[in-house]
């Protein structure tokens, strides 16, 4: 049987506004400071730099004078005409703030797909051919692979190209992009990469012998069978050392030296915080570089002096003006506050952080890092967890040790065995430390490393250690083996 029943439930809607404000909070120097330049481009009420006028006095109205409907929900508007209530700011967190507001560099040249495209208009081609060609390095990933099926990329030929080709036509066009600078471009998969690498160089009996490996026995190589590898190819211990670092030796990204030096223009730093240690004493200041004076645009203030003051001056048209003026206000006050309020965010939560680390901050040591998840940062802030998650998320500080990543200083904690909670971050340099100094020939597994920590009085278990190995990107003891 079914009933109809009416629940009433409390739900809590984030306005379009607030995710705005939300979305701020994640953005780091640089992409914030270009935020601002779009909202100043895109909103007139909004202006840069101080307001260059004097305050004036609020305009006379005359009481008795009758105003419509939509003159009066126009009224609040008056909110706008003192300088108290222009939402007015200039946070200054350090005294040589335009000083610190460095321009970056950027690189400029051409990229590797470039490269590519001027290499193939010096061969001699069939227009037809070239397009297919261009079409192919516009696939070409930015480490330099063609991760495509060539079928996939005949029918794009033909349904969006126009042009019609086969699977054979692309992999001979394939073959002479192949034939490109850097060596291995184009290449489908890392097999085909090094191997069109060493088929560039001079030849040599180790070179052959490369090629045989990766041919015959890529599998085995790739899991460091070397002693396989040696047994089916009859090599003395020496031979094979030899041929292996004619392997190693070859670029498994061949696509990364082009964009190498494009990638640390753009990335290149900006800190978001300053820690400064002077005399055993920590000083926190912001980067001002997204942070210019922000003010409302007094010509629209003036407007409505003249709209709310003057009788005679309300026409339709002179309405339907100051309704649209009042739109981009409000949107121009609500982001002068959001941008206030990120910064305020920002800086109570690197205040948090500062004081959780403090013996970090004054020594430069890595040891010293206490244990901090979200939530420690999050009860000292006065936040909720996601809120400084976000704050946290590509922001930088630089400190007199370097710059560092806020993510760098929260870790999980773990007891030794006197019942003191230490950061895992103590436990990976041991095991970074350990693995670097290793014996390659017979590298140190994961039960002698649970090993050594309980000797030095941690009490990891093993899957734990192996957790933490994966976590510093290192691979089981079985893959680094060397000969």
């Amino acid at each position: 049987m079914q009933k109809q029943q009416l629940q009433q439930s409390l739900q809590q809607r984030l306005s379009p506004q607030q995710i705005q404000v939300v979305r701020m909070l994640e953005l780091p120097a640089l992409e914030m400071e270009e935020r601002i330049k779009q909202e100043l481009e895109e909103n007139p009420a909004l202006e840069e730099g101080r307001d260059p006028t004097e305050s004036d006095d609020e305009p006379a109205t005359d009481p008795d004078d009758e105003m419509t409907a939509e003159d009066s929900s126009l009224a609040d508007l008056g909110d706008y005409l003192t300088d108290d209530d222009i939402p007015e700011y200039q946070l200054r967190a350090m005294s040589n703030a335009e000083e610190r507001r460095e321009e970056i560099p950027f690189a400029v040249g051409p990229s590797m797909h470039d490269h590519l495209e001027e290499q193939l208009s010096l061969r001699s081609l069939t227009e037809r051919e070239r397009e297919i060609g261009r079409y192919i390095i516009g696939n070409i990933d930015d480490d330099g692979y063609l991760r495509r099926e060539l079928s996939a990329v005949a029918d794009d030929l033909m349904f969006k190209a126009g042009i019609e080709a086969n699977e054979a036509d692309v992999e001979a066009v394939l073959r002479i992009i192949q034939d490109f600078e850097p060596a291995g471009v184009g290449a489908r998969d890392l097999r085909e990469c090094l191997l069109l690498q060493l088929k560039k160089k001079r030849p040599t009996p180790d070179t052959a012998l490369a090629l045989r490996i990766l041919n015959e026995h890529f599998d085995a190589f790739t899991r460091k069978h070397y002693e396989k590898i040696r047994r089916a190819l009859d090599l003395d211990e020496a031979t094979l050392k030899a041929v292996l670092r004619e392997i190693t030796r070859l670029n498994p990204k061949p696509g990364n030296g082009w964009n190498e030096a494009s990638d640390t223009a753009m990335n290149r730093i900006t800190p978001d915080f300053i820690v400064d240690c002077h005399n055993g004493q920590l000083s926190l200041s912001m980067n001002q570089r997204d942070a210019p004076e922000l003010h409302v645009n007094r010509e629209y203030a003036d407007m409505f002096r003249d709209y709310l003051g003057n009788k005679s001056n309300r026409s339709s048209e002179m309405r339907n003006a100051v309704q649209f003026v009042k739109q981009k206000l409000d949107a121009a006050r609500w982001f002068i506050d959001a941008v206030r309020q990120r910064r305020e965010t920002l800086q109570r939560t690197m205040e948090a952080i500062l004081m959780l680390q403090t013996d970090f901050f004054l020594t430069g040591d890595e040891t010293k890092l206490r244990p901090m998840i979200l939530k420690d940062v999050a009860e000292h802030a006065g936040y909720d967890i996601s809120t400084v998650s976000r704050v946290s998320n590509s922001k930088y500080v630089q400190t007199n040790f370097g710059i560092y990543p806020l993510k760098y200083f929260f870790s999980e904690g773990v007891l030794n065995d006197q019942g003191e909670e230490i950061s895992t971050r103590e436990i990976k340099k041991i095991m970074r430390e350990t693995i670097d100094a290793e014996d390659k020939r017979n590298p140190v597994t994961d039960e002698a490393l649970c090993a050594l920590l309980r000797a030095k009085g941690y009490t990891p278990a093993r899957r734990t250690v192996a957790k933490y190995r994966e976590q510093l990107g290192i691979p089981v003891a079985r893959l680094r083996k060397e000969l």
